[in-house]
């Protein structure tokens, strides 16, 4: 569901509070679930939810709706846990163009908001149980109070309390640790985009660290690694080596802010096919892990991007993607 607006019957009285909330809802399903197809799934589930609602009864339309779209997340999110047991390779979150988050967040609490959806954030938010990341989503990311959080998951405020300071302290331990500058990232971006034109093994090496690790995710679908990579050496030859298949030659790739950082598209005849996110060690400026997404089920959160939101910055492929 694109918007509530196109869904055939809606009433007045409905679609005004859903499309007034809408983009909270996307907001808090997309961080539950690091799925820009299962998010809008549970947007098209709450609005059927809320469609049928007795709307009289409902004082506080905001509050029913983060309720609706966060049980529906979990439920969701507890039956995929069985599927991506079964998944092959590495799994990677769905990435998301987020060109509408301001360049600079304004602010300690937007850098805080930026940074949870960040691929690197959704990936550790992949390692809590169900309910420490709807605990931690609403309380952590949107500001939720304790008591409002076991008003919305149905629970006594001792238990949310509890699961919230656990899960909290798991992602802590966990959590990114860089904190490169915009135009840090901006740089390393434009100079990555130039090695891999070029096909210049050691630019491309002289910008990953010495321990860099690299994912890749295919799903089975098409061809990627299914193993993580280490080492500057390796991860930079299988850049080039991936990037110098002869499928891969129509294939522009072109700098794009994916979940909220400067990253790289991969984009075929204007399609966006694959992202490429990373994170950087802020001291050295320096690549210390690299994620490749290259599902073709997973790239819904592209749809749109292609040669006409940016520069090509140099050829190179689009490859079983």
């Amino acid at each position: 569901m694109s918007t509530a607006e196109h869904l055939p019957g809606a009433s007045f009285d409905a679609l005004g509070p859903f499309t007034a909330h809408r983009r909270l809802l996307f907001d808090v399903a997309y961080r539950m679930l690091g799925s820009v197809v299962d998010a809008e799934d549970v947007l098209q589930d709450a609005w059927l939810s809320w469609d049928r609602a007795d709307r009289s009864a409902v004082l506080n339309p905001r509050a029913y709706l983060v309720r609706t779209v966060t049980n529906l997340s979990l439920n969701r999110l507890t039956s995929a846990r069985a599927t991506r047991e079964t998944y092959i390779g590495p799994w990677l979150p769905e990435p998301l163009v987020t060109e509408s988050l301001p360049a600079v967040p304004d602010g300690a609490q937007e850098v805080e908001r930026a940074e949870t959806v960040s691929t690197a954030m959704l990936v550790v938010l992949e390692s809590l149980s169900p309910l420490e990341r709807a605990v931690f989503v609403l309380r952590e990311v949107f500001g939720y109070s304790y008591a409002e959080v076991a008003g919305v998951l149905d629970r006594a405020e001792a238990t949310v309390r509890q699961t919230g300071h656990r899960a909290r302290a798991h992602v802590q331990a966990r959590r990114p640790r860089f904190a490169a500058e915009p135009g840090q990232r901006r740089e390393v971006t434009r100079r990555f985009l130039a090695a891999c034109a070029g096909g210049d093994l050691n630019a491309v090496m002289e910008l990953l660290a010495p321990e860099v690790t690299a994912w890749s995710d295919g799903g089975g679908k098409v061809t990627a690694a299914r193993r993580p990579l280490h080492g500057a050496d390796h991860v930079a030859r299988w850049l080039l080596g991936m990037l110098a298949k002869p499928s891969l030659q129509a294939v522009t790739l072109e700098s794009a802010r994916v979940n909220g950082e400067e990253s790289v598209v991969f984009v075929h005849a204007g399609v966006a096919r694959a992202a490429l996110t990373y994170d950087l060690d802020a001291v050295d400026g320096r690549v210390v892990n690299l994620r490749l997404q290259v599902n073709p089920e997973k790239v819904a959160g592209l749809v749109g991007w292609g040669t006409g939101g940016a520069a090509a910055v140099g050829t190179a492929g689009a490859a079983g993607m």
